[in-house]
């Protein structure tokens, strides 16, 4: 029984050595110029403001489950409509019933996406106001003028 796993233990264990070489070469040959600039908190390129315990807003949880709603409904759907069209008439039936049910409760979570405002990304009701101020031009000139940061 072994035997029948063995090139697969083998192709883990080759994955495993690959990998861990490529982190510790990178961490061995590569340069250690340590800098304020270098070591400061990364958020796409805008200096970062607040804390970072706050709490996120509820849209991204909220839009989270819209991408498990939506995924969820392709894995039952596609694989049904690829066999539902050469299915026997009993089987054609009694799945359209269960997919119309799903598609259903589907529709029903749907328009409570839309009452509740899942999608609707207005920045000025979900983010604290000190987040709403134009940051890019900011943090632009903050990384030239900040003498800490340059190195």
């Amino acid at each position: 029984m072994l035997g029948e796993y063995l090139p697969i233990l083998m192709m883990m264990g080759a994955a495993a050595v690959v990998c861990t070489a490529m982190v510790t070469l990178s961490w061995v040959l590569g340069p250690k110029h340590i800098t304020k600039y270098k070591q400061s908190p990364y958020e796409c390129g805008v200096a970062p403001l607040g804390d970072a315990f706050e709490r996120v807003p509820i849209k991204f949880y909220l839009v989270a489950i819209l991408f498990v709603l939506f995924d969820i409904e392709v894995v039952f759907l596609w694989p049904w409509i690829s066999v539902f069209k050469n299915a026997p008439l009993d089987y054609k039936i009694f799945t359209a019933i269960d997919m119309a049910v799903y598609l259903g409760i589907w529709i029903v979570g749907l328009i409570y996406v839309f009452r509740v405002k899942a999608i609707d990304w207005d920045e000025s009701t979900s983010l604290a106001p000190e987040k709403l101020i134009d940051s890019a031009p900011v943090a632009a000139s903050t990384a030239v003028t900040n003498p800490e940061l340059q190195s």
